[in-house]
């Protein structure tokens, strides 16, 4: 990739999970009760074949890692987990109040912290709680995330009997010197063992999860990292950019000296080498980040038009309504975006006081949900057009800010479409920033996202 792009568009950017993302927020028309009456909307339109979502976050780690940027708890007391669990469930329940009959949940998700912090009987515990009152899609798609230094063979079986068959393990990195910079020491023996498990128990996707641009990244490292990864031939892989975002987190991303973090254009050359040595090995690319085998789900769901992309990243199916569950998780209505409380304490009180948790929250206007499909499009299928009901004032400025990018062989644009270039792929944050009028409108003036590149 040519070098001078790469320092050209190396600017801070959202990876748009949402639209508008959640710094750009509108939290003064926010309010639980608008919250409460999107989601009964959204469940009212949402009909029987396409259910509703769950992520469930469960925070608690046993130690931190330093590249991490998530919302968790360090703790080694594992008496948390019960009293954690029982808010979850009685959470679900002010959700289910405002349900008019049992959910249909197509798409579940475990995420945190680490999921297999937590036992395999208490997990139990809380999914079969979850599903007494509510009903499976035919085909549910059930996930988790685990860490390969504590998720045992009956995590996997209790969650395999449940109904998962995607498992996704946080590689991150084999190098000894990146792990010890990141503090996330996990032998490969370790990564082998569980995937071993998890196919010969049955999970259809098991998913690596590699991060790119850590501590102490050379070309050599990273390479080593996805030769090792492709002995074991996850039939998914998360490719991720590091986003170095301290400034927010606090401490926990400064366990390393900062000149110890390659260049954007170093940086940019460990994914450009990695992506072609996954493709070389038969991964294709799906959309920002993400790469598959052809018979993996994911890439299906490209090939078809039916990817999705939401707070819990890709997905292979759409559901209009997703609701978070847990300390700091994130629910999205179509409508409205609502975050619960970030801290278990607050959590935990505002559940037990019968109120649901969240704390601040979006609802998206008529031009919100415009821009939304937009960059919707471009960020699952690389392509979006436009007519006289999806046009919006700032498009001409978009347009000009497109046009720069057409000439730097990015983007291809007709009188009503956009499409990103094969090379224009890396840059899709910077695409869609172009129609982020959130942002246009109100610049921030401090650093508040990680670089694109």
């Amino acid at each position: 990739m040519n070098s001078s792009l790469v320092n050209k568009y190396n600017i801070p950017g959202p990876r748009y999970t949402s639209y508008p993302t959640v710094p750009f927020w509108d939290e003064s028309g926010f309010s639980a009760e608008k919250w409460k009456h999107s989601v009964i909307r959204s469940f009212q339109e949402s009909n029987d074949e396409e259910g509703i979502s769950l992520y469930i976050h469960l925070p608690f780690c046993e130690q931190l890692c330093t590249f991490c940027a998530c919302h968790k708890r360090i703790t080694k007391q594992h008496s948390v987990e019960t009293p954690y669990l029982e808010t979850v469930l009685k959470e679900w329940d002010l959700y289910l109040k405002l349900f008019e009959k049992k959910p249909k949940i197509k798409e579940l998700h475990l995420g945190g912290g680490t999921p297999t912090f937590f036992s395999p009987a208490n997990l139990k515990i809380l999914l079969e709680g979850i599903f007494s009152k509510s009903e499976i899609a035919e085909y549910p798609e059930f996930s988790f995330e685990g860490h390969p230094n504590n998720t045992t063979k009956e995590h996997l079986q209790t969650l395999y009997d449940l109904g998962f068959r995607r498992c996704s393990f946080g590689v991150q990195d084999y190098d000894p010197q990146v792990q010890k910079a990141i503090n996330r020491i996990q032998p490969f023996e370790n990564v082998e063992q569980v995937t071993r498990w998890a196919r010969e128990i049955g999970y259809t996707s098991v998913s690596h999860d590699l991060v790119f641009g850590l501590p102490f990244h050379t070309w050599e490292k990273m390479e080593f990292t996805i030769r090792k990864t492709l002995e074991l031939r996850p039939d998914r892989l998360a490719f991720y950019s590091y986003a170095h975002v301290p400034w927010i987190k606090g401490v926990g991303q400064r366990g390393f000296d900062e000149n110890d973090l390659p260049s954007g254009d170093e940086k940019r050359k460990l994914y450009e080498n990695g992506k072609v040595l996954l493709e070389q090995l038969g991964y294709k690319e799906v959309g920002m980040d993400h790469f598959a085998l052809e018979h993996d789900d994911l890439y299906q769901s490209m090939i078809n038009g039916k990817i999705h992309r939401n707070f819990m990243g890709y997905t292979s199916s759409k559901t209009q309504l997703m609701v978070g569950l847990g300390m700091s998780a994130i629910s999205d209505s179509w409508y409205a975006f609502a975050q619960n409380e970030k801290t278990v304490e607050a959590y935990q009180k505002r559940v037990e006081q019968g109120e649901i948790p969240v704390i601040k929250g979006h609802i998206l206007n008529n031009e919100d949900l415009i821009i939304r499909k937009h960059i919707l499009n471009l960020m699952c299928r690389l392509r979006t057009t436009w007519n006289s009901e999806t046009v919006f004032p700032e498009l001409p400025l978009a347009l000009g800010a497109l046009k720069e990018m057409e000439n730097d062989g990015l983007v291809e644009l007709s009188e009503n479409s956009i499409t990103i270039t094969e090379q224009g792929r890396a840059f899709t944050r910077n695409v869609a920033m172009t129609f982020d009028l959130r942002m246009m409108r109100n610049q921030p003036e401090t650093r508040i996202f990680s670089m694109t590149i």
